[in-house]
């Protein structure tokens, strides 16, 4: 991903009076960042989550994070620790398609509405938050995962500007079978105006997997599915240029690289330096952190 290429900046954390000011990393939007532990939670805004197997906290900055500074939080058992991420402008290429048929760039009445009604069928999918099922890296989706991506490239179809791409497309012969990421739940499994035959599964802890255009559909709605498991088949059908799979993660509502997803924790653009207390030791009066 994008983030690799550029690496996770780390900014030498200045002193101010008594307390150092915490540690900064910068990174691009719709990308990963590991904080080294071991930890008890991690919290990022308004949400607490457990950290990975090996005590590490992950955090997410969604794709269309506009430049700016987050603040995100990792919990010991008697500290709490804070870092402040900043954001990088959107650093994504253009990608410029060319439909024949109009349909899927100029909506009609009907269609519109129905996209509409799909959107607010999967926006409630953000907000399940099952018991964690999921584990990186996660599994390919195609066994044999070609080199694909334009992940967040700004999209002219036809020449009209369209949102950023929240996925990445591989592209494969049509039939080839699709994988499950990891063990979950199907919680979508239908067709859609643009994204065609979708299935959408829920590995729990905010985690959504998403398969785009597929040609066919293996399971149905509240089916348990094992990691690696076939649910589908490669397709071109919805706004597809040709058969290919579209591989899509939310983690917590926001739009993540899924190369980031399976990539080894240990791989992962991590923050390395010392964090400092951002709040005190619990039970410490403060005259005795100012001797």
């Amino acid at each position: 991903s994008i983030v690799m290429a550029l690496g996770v900046v780390l900014l030498a954390a200045s002193p101010a009076f008594s307390a150092p000011e915490p540690v900064t990393a910068a990174i691009p939007p719709g990308q990963l960042i590991r904080w080294e532990g071991p930890f008890a939670a991690c919290k990022q805004e308004t949400e607490t989550w457990a950290p990975l197997p090996d005590g590490s906290c992950l955090f997410a900055v969604d794709l269309l994070e506009r430049a700016s500074e987050l603040e995100i939080r990792a919990i010991t058992d008697d500290t709490d620790r804070i870092a402040r991420l900043l954001v990088l402008d959107y650093p994504w290429p253009v990608q410029r398609i060319t439909l024949k048929d109009d349909r899927h760039v100029h909506l009609s009445e009907a269609d519109l509405a129905r996209v509409q009604r799909e959107n607010a069928r999967i926006r409630a999918l953000w907000k399940l938050n099952t018991p964690r099922r999921w584990h990186l890296p996660l599994h390919p989706p195609l066994a044999d995962l070609p080199h694909g991506g334009r992940f967040g490239s700004r999209r002219f179809i036809n020449g009209e500007p369209r949102n950023p791409h929240s996925g990445a497309d591989y592209p494969a012969a049509e039939g080839t079978p699709v994988l499950a990421a990891d063990d979950g739940t199907v919680v979508l499994a239908e067709e859609h105006f643009f994204a065609g035959n979708s299935i959408f599964i829920d590995h729990g802890d905010g985690l959504i997997s998403m398969y785009f255009h597929l040609s066919r559909i293996d399971v149905q709605p509240g089916q348990s599915v094992e990691r690696g498991q076939v649910i589908g088949a490669v397709g071109a059908t919805g706004r597809a240029t040709g058969p290919h799979l579209h591989f899509g993660i939310r983690w917590k509502g926001r739009r993540i690289d899924p190369a980031d997803f399976l990539t080894p924790p240990a791989d992962l653009p991590a923050i390395m330096a010392a964090p400092l207390l951002a709040e005190p030791l619990r039970g410490v009066s403060a005259a005795t952190r100012a001797q």
